[in-house]
C-alpha cells in the first residue's frame, strides 16, 4: 500500500467514513484542513448516505481528483473532456480491480439495509467489511494516476 492508501486506511480505522477517508488522505494536496475535506465528503459515505449505491471510496476518489485536476468554471470542450476522461480512467481501474463500484455489491448485500443509522465500529465490523482496504486502494489509484500523468499536459489549470 502506498502513502495515500495507508493514510486512507488509517483514517477509516479512526472512524471516518469511506469517502472521508479517501478525500482526507489528499486534504493537504487539496489545500484543505482535514475537517473541511471530511465535511465535503461526509454525505458520500455508505454508498451515498448509506443508500449503498456508488461506493464511498469511489466518491471520495472522484471528489479529490476533481479538486486536484478538475475545472472550476462553466467549462466546455477539452477541459471538461479531460476531466471526464480522468474520472472514467480512475473509476474503470477501481471497477477492474473489484468487479463493481456499487457499495451493496462490494459488501455482498442483496439490498440496502433501509436505515440511515451507521453500524458501530466494532472488531466484528472491521472483520466483515472490505471498506478499509477499498479506501486504501482508491487512494492508491488516485496517487498512482496523479504520478503517471504529472507533466503530461493533462493537468487542468
Amino acid at each position: 500500500m502506498g502513502e495515500k492508501g495507508q493514510r486512507a486506511y488509517e483514517l477509516f480505522l479512526q472512524g471516518y467514513n469511506c469517502a472521508q477517508a479517501v478525500a482526507g488522505a489528499f486534504a493537504d494536496e487539496m489545500g484543505l484542513p482535514l475537517e473541511v475535506a471530511a465535511r465535503m465528503a461526509s454525505g458520500f459515505g455508505g454508498g451515498i448516505g448509506r443508500l449503498r449505491e456508488t461506493c464511498g471510496t469511489v466518491s471520495g476518489m472522484v471528489l479529490a481528483a476533481g479538486m486536484l485536476r478538475g475545472y472550476g468554471g462553466p467549462e466546455t470542450g477539452d477541459v471538461k473532456t479531460r476531466t471526464y476522461a480522468m474520472i472514467q480512467t480512475l473509476v474503470g481501474r477501481f471497477r477492474a480491480a473489484n468487479g463493481s463500484i456499487v457499495c451493496r455489491e462490494l459488501l455482498g448485500l442483496s439490498a440496502p439495509e433501509g436505515t440511515p443509522v451507521a453500524e458501530a465500529r466494532t472488531p466484528e465490523y472491521y472483520q466483515k467489511r472490505p471498506c478499509p482496504r477499498l479506501a486504501g486502494q482508491a487512494a492508491d489509484l488516485l496517487e498512482e494516476y496523479l504520478r503517471e500523468t504529472s507533466g503530461t499536459g493533462t493537468e487542468i489549470p
